[in-house]
């Protein structure tokens, strides 16, 4: 499996690679994956969860025991519960969501995808989606996740981020590019 350097280099990537290496040896690659999905979708909703793993002032054990009921409550495997106590025990709560998304990475890296996050200023619909994903299938030479978001402020048009390249198509950008022009 090729993972890239610059995501096992960091802390949260070698985390992710730690869990990705027992996911494998254990045959729970999808689990883990879809139990990060769960605690990564808990972070973003949950304001409290979110100030609790990132809070310096939590002792190691209230930590542990909140991010363990946290992991009850959202029905996570033993072995991402395990790395959850870890991590807490640790007081690396803070890099969750940059492990989750490392975690992430990697798993699509070893499937051969890579993943894209789409921004547009409206929803796209499932058939526009599909047309892009088409379109950067062909332009990357492997599989392509979509995840789309809107972000009204885009006035028109997408953005797509794929790993560190970001395809800036929208109109805002457009627009501040014409002024910015303009003024010489």
């Amino acid at each position: 499996m090729e993972n890239s350097g610059g995501i096992t280099a960091s802390l949260q990537g070698r985390y992710a690679s730690a869990l990705f290496d027992l996911a494998c040896e254990q045959n729970l690659v999808s689990a883990v994956e879809a139990d990060l999905g769960k605690l990564g979708e808990a972070l973003a909703a949950s304001d409290d969860l979110a100030a609790l793993v990132s809070n310096p002032k939590v002792s190691r054990e209230a930590a542990a025991r909140a991010i363990a009921a946290v992991a009850d409550l959202l029905g996570l495997s033993a072995l991402t519960r395990n790395f959850l106590g870890v991590v807490a025990g640790n007081r690396r709560l803070a890099a969750l969501p940059d492990i989750v998304r490392a975690f992430a990475t990697i798993a699509a890296a070893s499937r051969g995808e890579v993943s894209a996050e789409v921004t547009s200023a409206h929803p796209l619909t499932d058939d526009q989606l599909a047309a892009l994903g088409a379109k950067l299938q062909v332009r990357e030479g492997r599989t392509v996740k979509l995840k789309a978001s809107v972000n009204p402020d885009l006035l028109g048009g997408l953005v797509v981020r794929i790993g560190s390249q970001q395809i800036d198509s929208s109109i805002r950008t457009r627009l501040n590019s014409l002024a910015h022009a303009m003024k010489g």
